[in-house]
């Protein structure tokens, strides 16, 4: 993946029918549901084999590289954090998390110039309940870069922009 990553303002126009952007909707609340039920390996399976799963920590930053971020993971990295999310003997995680995720204000933004990936907005809000009555709330916007896979597609970049982003963080140990 090349950065910075292409402003929105780069993207080129992406007139796709209403099917194809009602499938993409779906896609993304599909995406949601799937870390709702802790249906991890499904989840993993939307990633492209170069996907990235990346948390700025600033607003408006534009490259993972150069700057500190929440989250910036690869494959393995990703495989990693469900081994321990999943560990029975994690502490922190018994008893899971439990978490709701909504999405929406879904928008196809157009296509970047240099992957020809699809570009879509959302926003969302992430509630998560931890042992001992502990409730978390987040919400902000994620971008994805999509690749079409068939009848499909596959993420190769999943980015979350937290509102509050730059506050002081309890463990972030679940995908947002």
């Amino acid at each position: 993946m090349k950065f910075p990553l292409a402003s929105f303002d780069a993207l080129t126009a992406a007139d796709l029918p209403r099917d194809d952007v009602t499938a993409i909707e779906q896609y993304l609340y599909r995406e949601a549901r799937l870390l709702d039920e802790d249906r991890w390996d499904d989840w993993l399976a939307l990633f492209s084999d170069d996907g990235m799963y990346w948390a700025p920590l600033a607003a408006g930053q534009a490259d993972p590289l150069g700057h500190v971020s929440l989250f910036w993971e690869n494959a393995l990295l990703r495989e990693v954090r469900v081994k321990r999310i999943t560990n029975p003997r994690n502490w922190s995680q018994q008893p899971r998390s439990r978490c709701a995720r909504v999405v929406g204000n879904v928008m196809v933004d157009g296509r970047d110039p240099d992957t020809g990936d699809l570009v879509v907005s959302s926003r969302f809000h992430f509630a998560e309940w931890r042992k001992g009555g502990e409730h978390r709330s987040l919400a902000g916007s994620c971008r994805h870069h999509l690749i079409q896979d068939g009848a499909s597609y596959r993420i190769r970049l999943k980015r979350v922009d937290l509102i509050n982003s730059e506050a002081v963080h309890d463990l972030l140990q679940v995908f947002i």
